[in-house]
């Protein structure tokens, strides 16, 4: 089993200050760091060292964190959390699309950054097709290999392709937020990405079929203005 010492979080952030806390915070919870105060040291890092996760600030000093994102899914898989001081849903949701996983905004607190650092190494590993095998929500264990969803007793839930397909989706990215446009492009092909209609129905069913009470869903979040993230049971 892979412990988190032997984890390297690559932080490419160009406020000494801040890579100090975040290395502190890391640290303590036995990662490794390696350290890159601008994108181009950053991406050599990545080449060299190749990390588990990297965390990524926007405002570098001699590029666009987005573009540092773009030129690394290029060639990696590895998750990438954005952590920055843009808060607004389009600066979002071009980050995400660009390629990372998630999205914290500053100022931040350690215990959040960590706690997405651990869901995204816990799924960052696939299977070969890109999907977690199983996913435990509530009372239910979705089988995506063999498309069923059972409960207690063998009950059996029946989903629509098209709702399993979104569910596929996000199981892909459990944990993390996937924009409108990934979700829309990869359910339904990339002639509906603007048809988010569409998304707000199914997942309106999907919550009736699998939340508890789906007016408080625990398990299909929104993440307003940019998209959906999928949280596991453990």
């Amino acid at each position: 089993m892979m412990t988190n010492a032997s984890r390297a979080v690559l932080v490419i952030e160009d406020d000494s200050e801040i890579r100090a806390v975040l290395r502190a915070g890391l640290e303590l919870e036995g990662y490794r760091v390696i350290e890159a105060g601008t994108g181009a040291r950053g991406l050599t890092e990545l080449q060299s060292h190749r990390p588990d996760l990297a965390i990524v600030d926007l405002g570098l000093p001699d590029c666009d964190g987005i573009e540092v994102i773009r030129k690394a899914r290029g060639w990696t898989r590895i998750p990438v959390i954005v952590l920055s001081a843009r808060t607004q849903e389009q600066q979002i949701v071009a980050a995400l699309e660009a390629g990372a996983d998630d999205y914290v905004t500053k100022p931040f607190g350690m215990r959040e950054l960590v706690a997405r650092v651990r869901v995204a190494l816990r799924h960052g590993v696939r299977t070969p097709d890109g999907n977690s095998a199983r996913l435990r929500l509530g009372r239910w264990l979705v089988d995506l290999e063999k498309r069923e969803i059972t409960g207690a007793g063998n009950e059996r839930l029946h989903l629509t392709p098209i709702e399993f397909r979104i569910l596929e989706v996000l199981g892909s990215h459990a944990g993390m937020v996937v924009t409108h446009r990934q979700l829309l492009s990869q359910a339904w092909g990339p002639g509906s990405v603007e048809q988010t209609h569409y998304l707000r129905g199914y997942m309106k069913q999907l919550r009736g079929k699998l939340e508890e009470d789906p007016s408080r869903p625990r398990h299909l979040l929104t993440e307003t203005g940019v998209g959906y993230r999928l949280v596991l049971d453990e």
